[in-house]
């Protein structure tokens, strides 16, 4: 149970699968309540931190709400990855930022050891190389290997591609994080991180030579972010599994035996695609979904277009499912997210054609290699909001708590005026828990009525 004073509160267990702790079901459903707001954590969250994280943000809603509520609260608990030197979010009682680290500490290999099962030899040559770092552009091109072998989707299992897509399969192509040359991405990665240190916050990642700053040491920095980004496409496709084969269904329960029941989604990061993907998994005709509030949402800004601006006749994965939740899907986006502004389009992106850089030896001081921008066709609505999806108003934080929000619909709201504190690699992604965003949600929810 969370450490909170706000209450009735239950947590929502789901395995990798999206099957449900059944006994947090059933104390779910037996909640007295008119509305429950059910917050989904991100990729890069303990279930520690996400306790925390719920206890801070779920704090504000009681001097938020009207009289004729009587809210309820839940937490989703899925098995997401927490690398030991990410920045925690904004918590009272949280450790201080840990400075990024070059190698692989003990509680980041042993989560990945429990989340990639049969892997344990892979996280132990990983943690390895990033101890020695040599001087060998083969080595680098094997950690990069190695980083994707976790990533991959198990055989028989369910999370598969379509839990992957934001855009259709042929149109999305192979994601640049798990199909680029290993070494050349490392050293695009290396780039962006020096420019993210350097406080260029977001924005495209500048055309650079072959050299990495720092030489090896920064090579071996983007190597160990291509393994962040590897993990990160990873929980992507968990993310979409456990949204729709498990949270959906569950809400379906919920409305067939509490149809008076009003739900309230919030998620951030991946878990803002987790509850996005849930609406997939409601049937027809179910509207006990009363809003749904995406919190620097690490997915394609195009996942709920109805036409794809660049592929006239194609669609987003999520089109329409707006019309499945009684009231309006809010994104708020920060431009000082440089997770999403910097990483997420570099990984997401198109992987580039490294065959003219083959003939290379690896070494620092070779020929350079031109770094396109992978372009606003990639980035992800905690960046910018929607794209491309019908009758979307774009409003500043000030404009949508001060005159309210649409009934119904895609609406993009900037919160960068409170989402903007953070350190390298992510920035402000975990800047989330403010009053401000928690009134955004009440005014989403009409909870405040």
């Amino acid at each position: 149970m969370v450490w909170t004073d706000v209450g009735p509160y239950q947590d929502i267990t789901f395995d990798k699968d999206g099957d449900v702790d059944p006994e947090q079901r059933d104390r779910l459903l037996g909640v007295e309540a008119t509305d429950v707001v059910l917050f989904a954590h991100g990729w890069n969250t303990s279930p520690a931190v996400a306790e925390r994280l719920y206890a801070t943000f779920f704090a504000y809603f009681p001097e938020l709400v009207g009289p004729g509520v009587r809210l309820g609260y839940a937490g989703v608990v899925w098995p997401s990855m927490r690398f030991g030197d990410e920045p925690l979010p904004q918590l009272p009682g949280a450790a201080l930022p840990v400075a990024p680290s070059t190698g692989l500490d003990a509680a980041s290999r042993q989560a990945l050891a429990g989340l990639f099962p049969g892997h344990t030899g892979t996280v132990a040559r990983l943690a390895a190389l990033l101890d020695e770092r040599p001087a060998s552009a083969s080595a680098v091109a094997e950690f990069g290997r190695l980083a994707r072998r976790l990533a991959e989707a198990p055989a028989g299992g369910l999370e598969t591609s379509c839990f992957t897509d934001d855009l259709p399969g042929d149109e999305q192509g192979p994601p640049a994080v798990l199909f680029e040359d290993p070494l050349a991405f490392s050293r695009r990665l290396a780039h962006a991180l020096a420019k993210v240190d350097d406080g260029a916050r977001t924005g495209p990642v500048p055309t650079f030579g072959f050299d990495p700053p720092d030489g090896w040491d920064g090579l071996w920095r983007g190597a160990k972010e291509l393994l962040r980004q590897s993990t990160y496409y990873a929980m992507k496709r968990r993310a979409g599994t456990v949204g729709e084969l498990g949270l959906g269904p569950l809400v379906a329960q919920l409305a067939r035996s509490r149809p008076a029941l009003r739900i309230h989604l919030v998620g951030h990061s991946q878990g803002a695609r987790l509850v996005a993907f849930a609406l997939r998994g409601l049937p027809d005709g179910v509207r006990t979904v009363k809003s749904v509030t995406l919190l620097q949402g690490a997915f394609s800004h195009y996942a709920f277009a109805h036409a794809l601006p660049h592929a006239a006749g194609r669609s987003g994965a999520l089109r329409s499912m707006e019309q499945r939740v009684d009231g309006p899907v809010v994104a708020c986006h920060s431009h000082h997210d440089t997770a999403l502004g910097t990483f997420y389009p570099l990984a997401s992106g198109l992987a580039r054609d490294d065959r003219s850089a083959h003939h290379l030896d690896g070494a620092p001081g070779a020929a350079p290699i031109p770094f396109p921008d992978p372009g606003p066709r990639w980035w992800a609505v905690g960046h910018d909001g929607f794209r491309a999806a019908p009758h979307a108003p774009r409003l500043t934080l000030a404009d949508a708590l001060a005159s309210g929000l649409p009934r119904a619909g895609c609406v993009s709201v900037d919160v960068s005026s409170v989402v903007h504190r953070g350190g390298p690699p992510s920035g402000a992604h975990n800047d989330i828990c403010h009053p401000e965003l928690a009134q955004l949600v009440v005014e989403a929810g009409r909870l405040g009525d």
